[in-house]
């Protein structure tokens, strides 16, 4: 049934009674990480078998330097071996199956591979000639992204593939290889075609509650993307499903779901082939998918089309015992919750480790609950004194070496909020004698957020999620979208005191009231700016970026906004429009890109804004003064607020706000950062991926701002003064 059989043999290092089987590891170790097989690339070597290992199924590190676990040359016969699936058969057996294409010689094969093993390091692979073993198909100019699967109704492996005919298109076929899967027992027979008669190609299938799912991809229409079609028989009637299961726009391919350890959650992964990177989704029904940001998915590796399965802690310690990396991170995480999960920050060349640990949470008494590579164990392990300084850790690898690592727990304030939120404001409210945080509800892919929370605390340290005070969808009228930036003020009323949102949406600037700082909120039903005023020369910029200032002199209020600009006028005493006649142009000067804040301290006004771009590291925040609300505004020679400290690894400190503690001269900036420690790392994601944090600010004898230096640590818990 095939031409060429090639065996391959790697030579094991390591004694056979070392190493359980795989069918007895499956049943007596539970699985505990994840193996990644893929390709990299179309160029000269790159199309080769590579494995990844996560511990989390999430963040994975390249094995053997990112090299090929075996030689290309001895199982192709074009040099090149693409689209790699594996599989953990039933059997205690790994099987997988290549395409056989070297794209330097054309994107035509007629070749695919099968492989065999029985630990994930030695392969018995055989090649198969579709054209030549199948007269049917000895027209056809490719065949592609083979996959295997169990098909427990007549107890054997099915592998299934695309192939393409003269004058037709890509259609999925099946055939069920022989008992030691080195071929195919019969003639392929169709699976699946497109019912558009359209190309599809990269099928991929899972069993979910006696049902079979076909994830494709579509080809040769405007909008291509992945599809599922969803069958009660392996082999026919499948049906596809409405829509794409991708969550972008962007090209993509390769398509594969694993199913998480222990979990009801699949991921359905696919490479963004143009782009360079691969996306993840999750779903629990596979059906309905939803992306997961940069924040929560890395790779030490640029992976091309490629399988996920799940692998026993002895498997992976004889993956990385036969396939070592130099510097991959033998600490992964801490799993004790005193730890900030979220900024944990692992040197794998330095060896060390950073955990950030919650204000209230003892340093002497503390068990981080280290997490370690797969198949890497830790020696100590249990509760530490981490009060005077850092840990050693003695961690022991497969080979029977040792590397120690050291461990600073420290306590870290910054982010003030779990999670990612960005341009806050803040406000001490008179009402309830609590400090609340307005911020950007973040972490959506462009800014893509359509809700708001506020967040209250008695002392600027313990803070608690008051929930969604206005969303977009359910509660505005005329924007759902690009939920940004807002600003609040508090304001007496007719003897009480009311509460004044006024908030980014759709590019525009809207407002909302409440009698209560936590809301709820009612949107006025329209734009409260909807356009550029004539007023504002400056071409180009947003309407966004409001902020609200109560000027404790006279009790006026003013309101500024500004993307590009920095316009300013006196609300009306109501709050709920601006006097035309005081709007005013403001811009202070070429570094000014958006993010107004104006405070009152020791007779002078200051104005904040931020410079660069909030996806750049460089992004800071600078000032001027001024003898009124309106300006003019004089610039300080020497006008840093707060910017990047890079040997701290804290970047994009901007669009801030400024807070005073009543009855005190005791005053706190509020901004956001790249989240860290990922944020420097993610390029344009960063820009949504922020954190809030609060350090103190401080004044010269003159009322001149001291620059801040961002912190980890953060500020101590403040307390308002008796009145």
């Amino acid at each position: 049934m095939f031409k060429v059989r090639l065996v391959v043999v790697l030579m094991l290092l390591f004694s056979t009674q070392a190493f359980l089987s795989c069918a007895d590891s499956k049943s007596s170790e539970a699985y505990s990480s994840y193996l990644f097989v893929y390709f990299t690339g179309n160029r000269p070597g790159e199309e080769a078998v590579h494995y990844a290992l996560s511990r989390n199924g999430y963040d994975y590190y390249a094995l053997n330097e990112d090299k090929p676990i075996v030689d290309t040359d001895s199982i192709s016969n074009t040099g090149g071996v693409r689209d790699p699936h594996i599989l953990r058969g039933d059997d205690g057996n790994f099987y997988m199956v290549l395409t056989d294409l070297k794209t330097a010689n054309g994107w035509s094969n007629t070749e695919i591979i099968l492989a065999k093993s029985k630990d994930l390091l030695t392969w018995e692979t055989s090649q198969i000639n579709l054209a030549e073993e199948f007269s049917e198909f000895s027209d056809i100019t490719r065949a592609w992204a083979p996959q295997t699967i169990y098909d427990e109704q007549v107890g054997k492996y099915m592998v299934y593939w695309s192939m393409l005919q003269p004058g037709g298109y890509d259609i999925i076929y099946y055939a069920y290889a022989n008992e030691d899967f080195t071929a195919l027992e019969s003639t392929p027979k169709q699976l699946f075609y497109s019912p558009d008669e359209k190309s599809c190609i990269d099928a991929d299938i899972i069993k979910k509650d006696d049902k079979y799912y076909m994830f494709y991809k579509t080809e040769g229409t405007a909008t291509k993307g992945i599809r599922v079609a969803v069958s009660d028989s392996l082999t026919s009637g499948y049906v596809p499903e409405e829509g794409y299961k991708d969550q972008t726009d962007r090209a993509v391919e390769g398509s594969s779901v694993f199913k998480m350890i222990d979990s009801d959650t699949y991921i359905l992964l696919y490479d963004m082939y143009v782009d360079g990177k691969y996306q993840f989704a999750e779903s629990t029904d596979l059906l309905n998918f939803e992306a997961l940001g940069a924040d929560k998915v890395s790779m030490n590796f640029h992976p091309r089309h490629g399988t996920i399965i799940p692998v026993t802690e002895a498997e992976a310690a004889q993956l990385l015992k036969k396939f070592p990396s130099k510097n991959l991170p033998l600490i992964t995480g801490a799993k004790a919750e005193a730890v900030r999960k979220q900024n944990i920050l692992v040197n794998a060349e330095d060896k060390s480790v950073y955990l950030p640990v919650y204000t209230d949470s003892s340093l002497s008494n503390l068990d981080p609950q280290l997490e370690t590579f797969p198949g890497v164990t830790i020696a100590e392990t249990g509760v530490q004194d981490f009060s005077n300084g850092t840990k050693e850790y003695t961690l022991n690898l497969p080979d029977g070496s040792t590397s120690k690592y050291t461990v600073e727990a420290a306590t870290a304030n910054n982010p003030v909020l779990d999670g990612f939120y960005a341009d806050p404001e803040i406000i001490y409210s008179e009402k309830d004698q609590k400090f609340y945080l307005y911020p950007t509800s973040d972490g959506f892919d462009s800014w893509s957020g359509t809700y708001f929370k506020t967040f209250s605390s008695k002392d600027l340290v313990h803070w608690e999620d008051e929930g969604v005070i206005l969303d977009l969808k359910k509660d505005v009228s005329w924007a759902n979208r690009n939920a940004w930036a807002p600003c609040i003020a508090e304001k007496e009323i007719n003897g009480a005191l009311k509460y004044f949102y006024y908030f980014s949406a759709a590019q525009t600037i809207g407002l909302a009231t409440a009698d209560d700082p936590a809301g709820p909120f009612t949107d006025s039903g329209e734009a409260f700016v909807g356009t550029k005023p004539e007023a504002i020369k400056r071409g180009g910029g947003q309407i966004i970026d409001p902020d609200v200032f109560i000027d404790p002199n006279d009790g006026k209020a003013y309101f500024y906004w500004g993307n590009g600009y920095m316009a300013g006028a006196e609300l009306n005493e109501d709050m709920m429009s601006y006097k035309e006649e005081t709007l005013s142009e403001l811009t202070p000067d070429g570094t000014f890109r958006e993010g107004t804040e104006v405070f009152f301290r020791n007779g002078k006004y200051y104005f904040m804004w931020s410079e660069d771009d909030t996806r750049s590291p460089n992004y800071r925040v600078r000032y001027a003064t001024a003898d009124s609300p309106l300006g003019p505004l004089n610039i300080p020679e020497e006008n840093m607020v707060i910017e990047k400290d890079e040997a701290n690894e804290i970047y994009g400190t901007g669009h801030n706000s400024v807070i005073n503690v009543p009855g005190t001269d005791d005053w706190y900036i509020v901004y956001h950062r790249f989240t860290r420690p990922k944020g420097i790392k993610m390029g344009r994601p960063a820009g949504f991926h922020r954190e809030v944090c609060i350090d103190k600010l401080t004044f010269a004898e003159d009322g001149s701002i001291i620059e801040v230096t961002p912190t980890l640590e953060g500020i101590a818990p403040v307390t308002i003064p008796a009145e």
